[in-house]
């Protein structure tokens, strides 16, 4: 497989509270200090209640990150395909690949929040059913050079061209897979990638040697091939240059994130509140649903991870507002410099090229140190007026041979 990835997925989960313009504020400038650090892809959501969630048109947050930033992709993660026609969406990400100069990822879901689909008037039963039957239009607007019509219980198009094609020869697109083989069934039918966006909890990853498999026999099924190079798993992760501290820094934020989001908001099946976020926090790491601790422990993490299922692209860091802020930013800063280059190898030759010269040390610097010694003493014979009047001495000669 091609070195892994890596790259965040904001959705955002925001306490309530904040100004909202400083929080899309502080979105944009996560996605520019990923960029300066080297990330590969930063993906941001689309959600339209529930008062954590706030960033309502990812393709427009995107543009702006995209002002701001010169390499790092941009993903929608994801387009809730239910809620919009498919040129709509077809013609918004065209506009934001240009836009980023040939940065736009497609990621693609059924819509997460029901609330969202209640919002709309969008039975939820349905909502699987339209992601698929928009994605297939959506891929032929994309690819296809001809007009074609089509017409569905919900949408209509006639004649239907997009006016520019985008700028990257093949677009990436991703479908969002969480528990159910949904996401992995639209993966296989049309050829394309996955982003698992449950793995960040103890069911999803105990699901991914599955996944994978799921995935597989829909492509089969459907003539097509599918990836792993191309497969996306969510993380949770904060490092910090200890464990403790690292679990210290995200205990309240966990907690808060916990009792107010997801048990009191959503009311996620079998949630409780918890009175100890650094309880909650100790048994993430025991379960592997996250890494809290050194850059050593998410290496270890991360690896185990890629054995459990079986091997995957891109590894994408869940955003997060559970550690302070300066305290985020560093744990993304530490991830980049010691966590990233080990497990994309960029180490091991830099540890070799060590090792062979301590392996030779004596032999090279006595080689080194002769070599000096020869120069001087040829200056010496052939210039002993200047040796005599700069000093040029034995000063010089016994450092070169060690001596000093």
């Amino acid at each position: 497989m091609a070195r892994m990835k890596f790259g965040v997925f904001l959705a955002p989960h925001h306490p309530i509270g904040e100004h909202p313009t400083l929080q899309i504020r502080r979105d944009v400038e996560l996605g520019v200090h990923l960029d300066n650090l080297g990330f590969d892809e930063f993906w941001a959501g689309e959600h339209h209640s529930g008062g954590w969630e706030t960033i309502g048109s990812p393709e427009l947050f995107l543009a702006a990150v995209g002002e701001r930033t010169n390499r790092i992709m941009l993903g929608t993660g994801v387009v809730s395909l239910p809620y919009h026609h498919p040129f709509n969406v077809a013609q918004r990400m065209v506009q934001l690949d240009h836009l980023s100069r040939g940065r736009a990822m497609l990621g693609v879901g059924p819509g997460a929040l029901p609330s969202d689909a209640r919002t709309l008037g969008i039975a939820p039963i349905t909502q699987r059913d339209r992601m698929d039957e928009a994605l297939g239009v959506i891929i032929r607007l994309l690819r296809e050079d001809k007009p074609f019509s089509y017409k569905s219980d919900w949408f209509e198009l006639n004649d239907a061209m997009l006016q520019i094609k985008p700028l990257q020869e093949d677009m990436p697109i991703c479908s969002a897979s969480s528990l159910s083989p949904a996401g992995m069934k639209i993966a296989g039918k049309y050829g394309v990638g996955v982003i698992s966006v449950a793995s960040n909890s103890d069911e999803g990853l105990a699901a991914l040697p599955t996944q994978w498999g799921f995935g597989e026999t829909y492509a089969r099924e459907h003539n097509q091939v599918i990836d792993r190079k191309n497969w996306r798993v969510l993380s949770q992760w904060h490092i910090a240059d200890s464990q403790e501290e690292a679990i210290a820094d995200v205990a309240e934020g966990l907690k808060r994130w916990h009792n107010e989001y997801n048990v009191d908001i959503l009311g996620r099946p079998g949630a409780n509140h918890t009175e100890s976020g650094e309880a909650m926090a100790r048994a993430m790491v025991k379960s592997g649903a996250a890494i809290f601790g050194t850059p050593d422990d998410a290496v270890r993490q991360v690896r185990h991870l890629q054995e459990i299922s079986g091997g995957f692209g891109t590894l994408l860091g869940f955003a997060h507002d559970w550690a302070p802020r300066d305290k985020q930013l560093k744990s993304y800063e530490l991830f980049a410099r010691y966590v990233i280059p080990q497990l994309q190898g960029l180490i091991e030759p830099v540890q070799a090229s060590a090792n062979q010269f301590m392996e030779h040390k004596s032999e090279l610097m006595e080689g080194a140190g002769q070599a000096v010694l020869a120069a001087i003493r040829a200056h010496n014979a052939t210039h002993p007026r200047q040796q005599k009047k700069e000093g040029t001495d034995g000063g010089v000669v016994s450092f070169a041979a060690g001596k000093q």
